[in-house]
C-alpha cells in the first residue's frame, strides 16, 4: 500500500483531526536512512536495538481511540523514534504537552534528534522505567502505551484525570488486545479493540527482560 492508497483508506474512517495530524507529521523523518523510501508502507519497520516503529494503520487507529483535544497533557510509554509523540504533539497544540518516556537510551536521544530536526517543541523525552508511569507530571488527561503490557496497568489510573482515557496493548509475548479504559467517577470502562501485535514493555510492572532481549 502506497500513501496515496493508505490515505484513501482512512480517510472516512478516523476523525478529521487525526487524519490531519497524520498528514502533516512526515513518518519517514523517524526511520532510519535504509528504511525512509518504505515511510508509508502499512507496516512495521526496523529502528534501533531491535525494536520497530509501529504501522501507519496500528498508530492510527490508537490516535484516535485517544480522542485528544487541544491544550491536554498526555503520558506516552515508549517512545520508540518519536513517530507518534510527533502526532500526539500536533493534536494538543501549542498550549498542550507530550511527555513521554523511553527506557533505552539510544531511542531516548534518536527520538529527540527526529522531534527536534521537525520543530516539534512540546514534546519532553525522558529515560525512564515506563511501566511506572511518571508521576512527575501527573495526573494526565491521557495515556498511551506504545509496547505491550503482561497485564492492565491498573496501577496507572492515580496518574489519570478523572474521564481520562489509556489506550494499552495488553496480552503475552504472542498476541496482545488493544484495550481502551476510561477513567469514570465510579468505575473504568473497557473496551477491546482488536488483536495487535507489540514488542514488550520491560520494567518493574512488565515483561521479564530475560525472556525479551
Amino acid at each position: 500500500m502506497n500513501k496515496e492508497a493508505l490515505l484513501g483508506y482512512w480517510r472516512d474512517r478516523i476523525t478529521e483531526r487525526t487524519f490531519a495530524a497524520f498528514t502533516s507529521v512526515p513518518r519517514e523523518e523517524f526511520l532510519l536512512a535504509e528504511f525512509k523510501m518504505r515511510a508509508y508502507e502499512d507496516t512495521p519497520l526496523p529502528i534501533l536495538r531491535n525494536k520497530t516503529i509501529s504501522q501507519p494503520s496500528t498508530v492510527l487507529m490508537m490516535t484516535d481511540a485517544l480522542d485528544v483535544h487541544e491544550g491536554q497533557k498526555i503520558l506516552e510509554i515508549g517512545t520508540g523514534s518519536g513517530y507518534q509523540s510527533a502526532m500526539l504533539a500536533m493534536l494538543v497544540g501549542e498550549k498542550g504537552k507530550i511527555v513521554s518516556v523511553e527506557v533505552i537510551p539510544e531511542l531516548v536521544t534518536f527520538a529527540r534528534e527526529n522531534l527536534r530536526r521537525i520543530g516539534v517543541a512540546n514534546t519532553t523525552v525522558v529515560e525512564h522505567d515506563g511501566s511506572q508511569g511518571y508521576g512527575e507530571h501527573a495526573p494526565y488527561d491521557r495515556i498511551i502505551f506504545t509496547a505491550a503490557s503482561p497485564q492492565l496497568p491498573l496501577h496507572l489510573l492515580d496518574q489519570l484525570k478523572p474521564d481520562g482515557i489509556m489506550v494499552v496493548p495488553v496480552g503475552d509475548l504472542n498476541a496482545q488486545n488493544m484495550m481502551k479504559l476510561v477513567k469514570l467517577k465510579d468505575r473504568v470502562e473497557q473496551q477491546n479493540l482488536g488483536e495487535f501485535l507489540f514488542s514488550p514493555l520491560v520494567g518493574k510492572y512488565g515483561f521479564d527482560e530475560d525472556k525479551v532481549m
